[in-house]
């Protein structure tokens, strides 16, 4: 093997190459950046209260002296007690119209055969959905991520732009 293709061209085992691995860092500081902003401007993680409205596709912050909406979409979802990750498109509770950016991450994981961005579920850590997410959010060119906590999941969604409403 040459020297080019054992410092380039190399797969792991679920088809990830070092560019790839590269790309998921490279998103992972994209987001902590955005994230930063989000919780500098109009405070992301400190909110009262979270929903997201499936009919809107919007995620809704509820602060004392605001709401905060934004377009989301959801990538998918981390159980913490099984450790696994499943995509969004792979969820059959979840509708097509909500899943179109972990659509777009399967799309990529075709194209370059990497396996963990098509396969449905598999095996994970927490930190291996926030790097999911982040991937999305990048390939996607969202605003950000969010993580919402549902019990002992946690579902990852990426958001657009955010509209605050000062509360009356």
């Amino acid at each position: 093997m040459s020297i080019f293709k054992k410092l380039f061209g190399q797969k792991d085992a679920d088809g990830a190459t070092p560019e790839f691995k590269a790309l998921l860092e490279g998103s992972m500081e994209g987001l902590r950046l955005q994230t930063e902003a989000h919780q500098g401007t109009w405070g992301l993680g400190k909110s009262q209260r979270w929903d997201f409205a499936q009919d809107t596709g919007e995620l809704v912050f509820t602060f004392p002296d605001m709401i905060v909406r934004a377009p989301a979409q959801i990538i998918g979802s981390f159980d913490s007690v099984q450790s696994s990750w499943m995509w969004a498109w792979a969820n059959s509770s979840i509708a097509s119209s909500l899943a179109r950016d972990s659509v777009r991450v399967r799309q990529y994981g075709e194209q370059h055969r990497i396996r963990r961005l098509t396969t449905p579920s598999w095996p994970a850590a927490e930190m291996d959905a926030w790097h999911m997410a982040a991937l999305a959010n990048r390939l996607c060119e969202t605003n950000g991520v969010y993580r919402g906590p549902a019990g002992t999941t946690f579902v990852f969604f990426t958001f657009g732009q955010v509209k605050m409403f000062r509360k009356e």
